[in-house]
């Protein structure tokens, strides 16, 4: 047991045989009015002792051992009580001092981008254009000639040069090969020649409305297309089979498990995805609880809020019951709506992908119908047209307990900080977004805008919660790389020291709670998961370390030897 690294299978070995488990015999309690036994307690079906638990629970925020009974916590404090639900067929596991934690839960992914990412060229962390290009036409190699070649991750700000790349690099080393790159915000895509034959785009081509081709003199297309105009080629790259994309979900949730994540908030999903999540779910296959905002659709909508909110469905591992929109695009590639233009490109304020008018509308159907409204939005002025257009549909239909969400909320008008709590309005931002942004983010908005920027303390300070998430694959599945960016704004490498705006971290407690209970509360769950404590959903991580109190340079050496879904192992470190 001294291998700091041990797995909870090894751990398990440490269970007590099933006679030696058994409490010794006892007088029978008598009650004095009735004068018989009291019923023995049911028996657990796990018992975890000796060990670090915090239970995000303020009555009781540490215990030492818990008690599991049909997916859901019996009971969370001392070993003497938590053995006295000790029976004939219990599991009891000494945990030699570990740290458990409630299932983390990130409260903005994408599953199925995730999927996509696991089996696509990745671009993360590419230092140099001539690097994408080399890891595409490696994997390339792997594919049937002529095939699309899919990638994702690549971040010009990253380069020598942090201009957007052109095409024709790209198209000379892969002349046969249409290739579809996206850029690691998911807002922008770097196509060769090929693919823009495919899509017969050329200098003639008019920018969609909410979207912008990239041009070189002349109206030539770079091959780089902003938000709407992604659209332009991905609607002829060809569809995976319904079996390629019912194991990229397997392999997405495999994945979430592995980093200790037992639930997500899933942004902008739409119905094939939604049927293969409830086939999996209905054959007891998904080992996740996604709370799922389905994509703007309108006949999606309008089937669902027809339908009525899905709660909790097959063991809880499916809601359907928010609606995501996606107010304008990222900061990364300038379509984030500002109030004042980029300072890095006067005269350009950002797009607008959907009108703050329909955004009005959805908001206000939703409010009638019991569902909730989450829209994405980065840029100040797009932060301010939503929280306009909640306002006017709260106004129409007053609801006390909507918890509508902004998405991203990234960079805010100082004016604009307190309008979330006054109109019950939760910011759903990613810290690890701030700590990706960083060395760029002042250049784009400018050394007066950055006091809105990624402000979690100020909005904290309003007597809102933020629930954290990573957006991945935008960034990197390990929700512990938020924990850090929220109470650090440091980088991977601890970089700056002190912090970015230091004076906007979160607290060790409050990033907890930022993917525990607050995001519980985001999806309408507080009552069902996000703490430790009895009734509840048995979700829990097992750590090596406590991430609550080594020094901050070391909680990303952290590893997750367990994630436990409704008091069963879905991953164990081997």
């Amino acid at each position: 047991m001294s291998n700091i690294f041990v797995t909870v299978s090894a751990l398990c070995a440490l269970t007590l045989p099933a006679q030696a488990q058994r409490p010794a015999a006892a007088p029978p309690e008598r009650r004095a009015d009735q004068g018989f036994a009291r019923p023995a307690p049911p028996s657990a079906d796990l018992i975890l002792t000796n060990a670090r638990i915090y239970t995000v629970d303020e009555n009781r925020p540490m215990a030492e051992a818990m008690a599991i009974r049909g997916g859901r916590v019996m009971f969370a404090g001392s070993a003497r009580g938590a053995l006295s639900y000790r029976g004939r067929a219990t599991r009891v596991v000494d945990l030699a001092g570990r740290t458990v934690i409630p299932g983390m839960v990130d409260a903005h992914a994408h599953l199925g981008g995730l999927g996509a990412a696991l089996r696509t060229v990745d671009l993360v962390g590419s230092k140099s254009y001539d690097e994408v290009i080399a890891r595409v036409v490696t994997g390339a190699k792997k594919l049937p000639p002529g095939s699309w070649v899919i990638g994702r991750g690549w971040d010009q700000n990253d380069w020598p040069d942090t201009r957007f790349p052109d095409h024709e690099a790209l198209s000379k080393a892969l002349p046969d090969n249409p290739v579809y790159l996206t850029r690691v915000d998911g807002h922008a895509a770097l196509v060769n020649a090929k693919a823009m034959e495919a899509a017969a785009l050329t200098s003639k081509t008019v920018d969609p409305a909410g979207g912008r081709l990239e041009r070189a003199s002349g109206g030539r297309p770079t091959g780089v297309l902003v938000d709407r105009a992604m659209g332009i080629v991905g609607r002829v790259i060809p569809n995976p089979s319904a079996e390629e994309s019912r194991t990229r979900v397997l392999a997405a949730i495999a994945e979430a498990n592995r980093w200790g994540l037992t639930g997500i908030h899933d942004a902008g999903v739409g119905r094939e995805t939604i049927d293969i999540y409830v086939a999996l779910a209905k054959a007891g296959q998904y080992n996740l609880r996604n709370y799922v905002m389905m994509a703007a659709d309108s006949s999606l909508i309008a089937e669902n809020f027809a339908r009525g909110p899905q709660i909790a469905m097959y063991d809880g591992r499916l809601w359907i019951r928010s609606v995501k929109i996606s107010v304008d695009g990222a900061l990364g590639s300038r379509g984030a709506a500002m109030i004042e233009p980029y300072s890095d490109e006067p005269g350009n304020r950002g797009l607008i992908l959907t009108p703050p008018e329909r955004i009005r509308a959805i908001a206000t159907e939703a409010l009638r119908r019991g569902f909730q409204v989450n829209v994405h939005a980065i840029g100040d002025r797009g932060n301010r047209l939503v929280l306009d257009a909640f306002e006017q549909a709260l106004t129409a239909v007053p609801t006390s307990d909507h918890r509508f969400r902004v998405e991203h909320a990234q960079i805010l008008n100082p004016a604009d900080v307190t309008r979330f709590a006054k109109l019950d309005v939760i910011p759903s931002m990613q810290s690890v977004h701030q700590t990706s942004d960083m060395y760029w983010a002042g250049e784009r908005i400018g050394k007066a805008r950055e006091v809105g920027a990624y402000a979690w303390r100020s909005l904290l300070n309003t007597g809102v919660v933020i629930p954290n998430g990573s957006d991945f694959p935008v960034e990197a599945t390990n929700p512990l790389l938020s924990f850090h960016s929220a109470i650090t704004r440091q980088d991977e490498k601890n970089w700056p020291e002190g912090g970015w705006h230091p004076e906007q971290k979160m607290t060790r407690e409050e990033a907890l709670k930022s993917m525990t209970i607050w995001t519980a509360y985001a999806a309408f769950d507080e009552r069902g998961s996000g703490s430790l404590v009895a009734g509840k959903y048995a979700d829990f991580v097992v750590l090596d370390q406590d991430i609550m109190t080594v020094p901050a340079e070391r909680i990303l050496e952290t590893k997750v030897l367990a994630t436990y879904l409704g008091g069963k192992a879905v991953y164990e470190a081997r």
